[in-house]
């Protein structure tokens, strides 16, 4: 989609679509950042959002086993089959 580049008050922005921003996911609040072709628009709220990271310490840190000890089932025991 082409669309213009407007005058806010001493700023400069883009008006986007309704429907544009709801396909997006894009609510109240947005991520700008700068790259090589230009500027990527990005929700802020990402689910999850530093979750490798943090794994990756706790990895480091040797925190990340079970909380609860392991508890034997039937499976355990049987063979189970799809059906």
């Amino acid at each position: 989609m082409k669309t213009k580049i407007v005058r806010i008050g001493n700023s400069r922005g883009v008006r986007i679509p309704k429907p544009l921003l709801e396909q997006a996911g894009l609510e109240n609040e947005v991520l700008l950042r700068v790259v090589k072709e230009g500027i990527v628009i990005e929700a802020a709220d990402r689910p999850r959002a530093g979750w490798g990271e943090a794994a990756r310490i706790l990895h480091e840190r040797r925190e990340d086993g079970l909380l609860d000890d392991v508890t034997p089932t039937d499976f355990d025991e049987t063979e189970w089959v799809w059906e």
